[in-house]
């Protein structure tokens, strides 16, 4: 299984990244500086996290060269208009202390409250000045992406949506397949709610490695990015060595059957302006 994939402007992306969702200002440069030190070259954070400035200072303080590493962040729900997407996109490289970002998502399509088809147009013409390299979407449906499409004539090179064993969310992963877009799961293990499932926990014990390895290697073989999240470094190894086995069919359809359509996170319909989600930050100069 190849352990990268080549994204639509020839980007480079390691198909295991770690995310850090939940992982507070005090505690992220400590816990990103562990998973590089594990192995993890893919680091996804967004403005939304409060996290991006802890994000730079472990890359910073690890040394790796920056060509190794992968990043992504992602716009804030409250600024979704073109003049405020900009400077929301400067104040996040200044944050990671980046000159060039390797994706740029828009976090949610907010599709009742805000022109996202504009925004998207936006990232557009972010990319266009080189200090983007890949530009996507996270949380799009697929008449968000369509829109998005049909108005500016560029793919999304990746939509970031929950996807795992619960909520298979095969109906959009078909769109993406069909329009070349890259699907990258969130909430991969779906926030551990199912790592004790019955059905789970026998094909663990028949491939003889642990449910959650079981769960990472079904996101990889069914083509998907996967940025799972840990704060420790056993469990940040656990997820990041998943690459030297292989599911038979049997065991990949056993996990899929596990599908309820159950999310596991909020939905494109549950988060607008004003949710806990979407509410305006303060950012240092």
């Amino acid at each position: 299984m190849d352990e990268t994939i080549t994204l639509r402007a020839g980007t480079v992306m390691p198909r295991i990244g770690f995310g850090t969702y939940k992982v507070t200002p005090d505690t992220a440069q400590q816990t990103v500086e562990t998973a590089l030190e594990v192995g993890y070259r893919h680091l996804d954070t967004a403005a939304m996290y409060g996290n991006e400035a802890e994000v730079g200072a472990a890359i910073k303080a690890s040394g790796i060269n920056r060509d190794e590493l992968f990043v992504t962040t992602k716009l804030d729900n409250p600024y979704h208009e073109p003049a405020e997407a900009k400077a929301a996109f400067d104040r996040s490289m200044e944050a990671l202390g980046l000159d060039v970002l390797d994706l740029y998502l828009i976090h949610w399509p907010l599709p009742r409250t805000t022109d996202y088809v504009a925004t998207w147009a936006t990232l557009v013409e972010l990319q266009a000045t080189g200090r983007v390299r890949e530009i996507g979407v996270s949380n799009f449906k697929q008449e968000h992406l369509q829109a998005a499409i049909d108005a500016t004539g560029v793919t999304p090179a990746v939509n970031q949506v929950e996807v795992n064993p619960y909520f298979t969310n095969d109906e959009l992963r078909a769109f993406h397949a069909e329009h070349g877009i890259v699907t990258q799961a969130w909430s991969p293990l779906a926030r551990g709610r199912l790592l004790e499932d019955p059905a789970l926990v026998e094909v663990a014990e028949r491939v003889g490695r642990p449910t959650s390895q079981v769960v990472l290697r079904w996101h990889l073989q069914r083509g998907e990015i996967i940025i799972p999240k840990s704060t420790h470094r056993e469990r940040m190894e656990q997820n990041f060595a998943v690459t030297d086995f292989e599911l038979d069919d049997a065991a990949m359809a056993a996990v899929s059957a596990l599908n309820r359509d159950e999310r596991s996170g909020s939905g494109p319909d549950d988060v607008e302006l004003g949710t806990k989600l979407g509410k305006p930050r303060t950012y240092q100069s």
